[in-house]
């Protein structure tokens, strides 16, 4: 599998990690995940993002987790693996394994608790350093977790002065102008080079976002068919088509987006799919009661609904009429 680039596009799922219900790693619910990604027709996988609980695992099971993932996919698709870590030595180590084990590239937040442009643009300019020029770096853009608030012009900095950067993982939330800022600076020639912009926040603003100039999404919504056939119907010029296939899973896409519960709520969407043989959050998190599990059914037996009404007979297919 090729290194990461600025080409990137299309779906990067941000997979869960599956454990059984006592918490231990279930490799067979890996395999089976996996493969789940794969049939949907997902361009990448990003795996230990915040998604995959990577604080809650060991050095060990990190490691363990990228090796198993990488020999199912078997360079079918890129894999992406979250590395943040305050130390860089640690980040750097976890990096180059990763790396070595078949990754094609690597994902770096800014540590908390940076404030002033020139503290994040030195841990970041650390990074760049530790990691060499061989590892591409998907810078991710997230304040609502790690407080750190990036300008587009920062970010346009980042991108003209470090070429091993190749992706925006964009998801401060509202964020929209900021996405068509550092478009702008591309096509003002600000920034010589077009770089990979994929989103996250749940797919939330996923429409928007690719209208203004977004190349995809990175997010780990637990019906990536949907998220596929966005992008691509997007993509293939049929905004209208795109938004209505959206449409159909919004409820469940506000859904699984609410803080601190939403992780429970994704893993138990996919064990009830099949994908997970337990929904185990690792403590410190989330656990759903029964008025949760009825939340849940009621909007999976809307989407089935709404899904018929609009004639989506296969994973992310929409039959518009005249097709």
């Amino acid at each position: 599998m090729a290194l990461l680039d600025e080409s990137a596009r299309g779906v990067f799922i941000i997979s869960a990690t599956p454990f059984t219900d006592d918490g231990a790693m279930d490799w067979a619910s890996t395999d089976r995940l996996v493969d789940y990604y794969l049939e949907s027709g997902v361009d990448g996988i990003t795996i230990l993002g915040v998604l995959g609980e990577a604080p809650k695992l060991s050095a060990e099971e990190s490691e363990a987790f990228v090796a198993r993932v990488a020999k199912r996919i078997d360079g079918r698709i890129p894999i992406v693996v979250g590395v943040s870590n305050p130390g860089l030595k640690l980040l750097g180590d976890f990096a180059r394994r990763a790396i070595d084990l078949g990754a094609a590239g690597v994902m770096v937040s800014p540590t908390a608790g940076l404030k002033s442009d020139e503290q994040i643009y030195g841990y970041i300019e650390g990074v760049v350093r530790e990691l060499g020029d061989r590892i591409p770096v998907v810078l991710q853009d997230y304040p609502q977790l790690t407080s750190v608030f990036m300008s587009a012009g920062l970010v346009n900095r980042f991108f003209a002065d470090f070429p091993s950067l190749k992706m925006l993982k964009h998801e401060e939330a509202p964020g929209l102008r900021k996405l068509s800022r550092v478009r702008a600076a591309e096509a003002k020639g600000e920034r010589k080079r077009r770089i990979s912009i994929l989103v996250g926040n749940g797919g939330i603003h996923l429409v928007q976002e690719l209208a203004r100039g977004a190349d995809g999404a990175m997010t780990g919504f637990a019906f990536p068919e949907m998220l596929v056939g966005v992008c691509r119907r997007f993509a293939a010029g049929d905004k209208e088509g795109a938004e209505d296939l959206y449409d159909a899973y919004l409820p469940l896409v506000r859904h699984e987006v609410q803080p601190g519960i939403g992780l429970a709520l994704r893993k138990e969407t996919l064990r009830r799919r099949g994908m997970l043989a337990s929904a185990r959050v690792r403590a410190p998190g989330p656990a759903l009661d029964a008025d949760d599990h009825a939340e849940l059914t009621h909007l999976i037996a809307r989407l089935e609904r709404a899904k018929r009404r609009l004639g989506v007979d296969e994973p992310g297919a929409l039959r518009l009429a005249g097709e």
